[in-house]
This record gives C-alpha cells, sequence and structure tokens, in this order.
C-alpha cells in the first residue's frame, strides 16, 4: 500500500493537474485517428515510434555541506547546468536533503516535482524521486527501511553505518497512453558488506512482491562494483537486467565516485539503472559534466535513454 505518511515533497496540486490534462489530451488523440483503420502491426510499429524515449537518471547528489571548498552553494550552479542539460523524465536521488531538494525542484523549473521522505535515524538524508509532471504522473508511491524492521522509520538493524530506506513510485506514462511502470530508488550502506547484502535480498523480495505486469526500474548508489559484487548478483538473479550491459549503445566506463578528482577511466560503477528485461534500453552513459572545473557532486550521474516494454 503506498504510504504518504511523514512525506516530504513539493504540493501535489501540480501533478494533479498535469495527470488531468493528460487524460483529455490522450483521448483527442485517439479520437483524431479513428477514421483510420491501418493493421494492427502497423499499429503497434507506428505507436512504439511516436512514443518518445523515457529520460532516467541516478544521481548521488552529495548532501548539502558547508564546507569548502565543496559546498552546496558553491556546487549548486554546477548541478542547476548539468540537470537542464541533461533534461531527464525521473531521476532517482539519493543523500539529498529537504533544503537542496527544494533548491533542485526551484532549478528545475515549475514541470517537475518529486517525492521523497527523510530516512531518519538523526538525518533527513532522502530518496527524493524527481520527475517531469510533463510526461509522468505519479500514481501511488511507498517508502520501506531495508531493515528487520521495515515499516519503522530509522530502523537499522544489521549493522550499518546508517538507516537505510527505499521510494519506489507507480508512474504513469502520459506520453504513451497512461502506460505505467515502477521505479525504485535506494541507496545501499557505505560501511557494511552485510548490510548491503541483506538489503539486495530484502529488495529482490519486495520486486518479487509487486508481480508480472508492469515495467520496473531499479535506480541507485549500492555502493557496490557492478559484475563483483554479490549485490549486482542478487539483484539479477532476482530477474533484473543492467541497463549498461543491455543497452544498444553506451559511453566510455568511468568509476561513478570520483570524490571530487573528476572522471577515474575504468573505475567502479557503483551506482547504476536496473530495469525488468521487457525494457529497452537505447543508450547509456556516465555524465561527466562540469562546470568551470567545479563538479556538482562527489558522484558522477548516471543516465540511460529507454523504451518500456
Amino acid at each position: 500500500m503506498a504510504d504518504h505518511k511523514g512525506l516530504t515533497r513539493r504540493t501535489g496540486l501540480r501533478t494533479v493537474l498535469a495527470a488531468a490534462v493528460g487524460v483529455p489530451l490522450i483521448g483527442a488523440l485517439r479520437a483524431s485517428s479513428a477514421g483510420r483503420t491501418p493493421s494492427a502491426g502497423t499499429t503497434s510499429l507506428r505507436r512504439a515510434a511516436d512514443v518518445p524515449r523515457l529520460e532516467v537518471m541516478t544521481f548521488n547528489l552529495r548532501f548539502p555541506s558547508i564546507e569548502e571548498p565543496h559546498s552546496w552553494a558553491a556546487r549548486r550552479p554546477a548541478m542547476r547546468a548539468l540537470l537542464h542539460a541533461a533534461a531527464p523524465h525521473v531521476i532517482g536521488t539519493q543523500e539529498g536533503e529537504p533544503p537542496q531538494l527544494r533548491d533542485i525542484g526551484a532549478d528545475l523549473g515549475p514541470h517537475y516535482d518529486w517525492i521523497g521522505t527523510g530516512r531518519g535515524g538523526g538525518d533527513e538524508e532522502s530518496m527524493a524521486v524527481f520527475y517531469d509532471t510533463r510526461r509522468l504522473a505519479p500514481v501511488e508511491h511507498a517508502h520501506f527501511w531495508l531493515s528487520d524492521t521495515p515499516a519503522v522509520r530509522g530502523s537499522n538493524t544489521w549493522g550499518g553505518a546508517h538507516p537505510r530506506m527505499v521510494t519506489w513510485v507507480r508512474f504513469r506514462d502520459l506520453k504513451a497512453s497512461g502506460r505505467q511502470f515502477r521505479l525504485v530508488n535506494t541507496h545501499l550502506d557505505n560501511a557494511g558488506r552485510y548490510a548491503r547484502e541483506r538489503a539486495a535480498a530484502m529488495i529482490a523480495e519486495r520486486l518479487a512482491a509487486f508481480g508480472p505486469g508492469l515495467p520496473v526500474l531499479v535506480t541507485g548508489d549500492f555502493n557496490a562494483a557492478a559484475r563483483r559484487s554479490a549485490v549486482h548478483d542478487t539483484l539479477l538473479a532476482a530477474g533484473l537486467v543492467d541497463t549498461w550491459d543491455t543497452a544498444r549503445w553506451r559511453g566510455a566506463a568511468y568509476g561513478t565516485f570520483h570524490a571530487y578528482r573528476g572522471p577515474q577511466p575504468g573505475g567502479d560503477r557503483i551506482d547504476w539503472i536496473l530495469a525488468t528485461p521487457d525494457v529497452s534500453v537505447h543508450r547509456t552513459w556516465v555524465d561527466t559534466f562540469s562546470l568551470d572545473g567545479r563538479y556538482p557532486s562527489d558522484h558522477l550521474p548516471v543516465c540511460a535513454s529507454v523504451s518500456l516494454g
């Protein structure tokens, strides 16, 4: 069930209006083509060609530190420029705190909204999900904690350095005749391997509980290297694929945690976008954007351009 308690987000009015506007527009489009009777195969191909790709990003924002030279105030212009250039439709973020998330929401502009809640346990870091309301409308969302008591805010029972959690949202794609999918966003523990492995197993269980029928995208900072960690193995064994591996085109490989040193060719990719196999991945890349030598975060965002199955 969706959990709306403790929600930290911008007003949902814009989301409701966007969803309400989207339905008649889709209906009008269908009516305008009612006089044509192409074959079923032709119709299917046209619909696939007409639906624009969904642009997805996962990004550890780095919490809003006040310490120089990498304070949030210093990094914010670079973050704004990167997000405007990338223009993703949905972003799974990690480490954002409310004032920083509000800044990002303001910088993205009035066509974006976000859903998230503080993880508790002494801080308000969030797994906030930003989305373009012109493209996506949330249908339901929920949060759970990666612990033996997943409904308890701030719970941490596996020896991790911090409480860890998941925020997931079921979206309706306004440009794809209302097709729905789920976006699952997380940040696994930085210190405890056992905590990460238990967390991966819980996420796999929750994904199975969703049942078949809707495509799923999983975004996150997993604090574990792709292809050579139990976390990656567990999630792929749960039926997901790594979009980096399935993309028709991919950019150069860089380590996604660079600690403000800039791109590290061949480094560990610890930030991933995973998907169910029914998601077609056209391209994926690590965005190495900087502004006058300034990086928006100590992580590089990973992006994927996809079509839902």
